[in-house]
C-alpha cells in the first residue's frame, strides 16, 4: 500500500493536541470588523477546539497526526 497523504490545507490550519483534540482558528474575523461587537472580537482571539463532527473531518485529512 502506498502512504496516505496529508491534506496541505489541513496541516496549515489545524493542530492536534496531546489528548487528540483538534484546535483551529476562530471563524468570522477576516473582514467586517466594524459591524462586529467588541465582545465578539475579544472572544474570537486565538484558537478554539473544533466541534466533534468537524474534528472527525479534520482527522480524516491528517492521517498521521492522531
Amino acid at each position: 500500500m502506498p502512504k496516505m497523504k496529508t491534506k496541505s490545507s489541513a496541516k496549515k490550519r489545524f493542530k492536534v493536541t496531546a489528548t487528540g483534540k483538534v484546535v483551529g482558528g476562530q471563524a468570522g474575523k477576516r473582514h467586517g470588523m466594524i459591524k462586529r461587537t467588541t465582545k465578539f472580537i475579544r472572544d474570537a482571539r486565538g484558537t478554539q477546539v473544533l466541534s466533534e463532527p468537524d474534528q472527525k473531518l479534520a482527522k480524516r485529512y491528517m492521517p498521521y497526526d492522531r
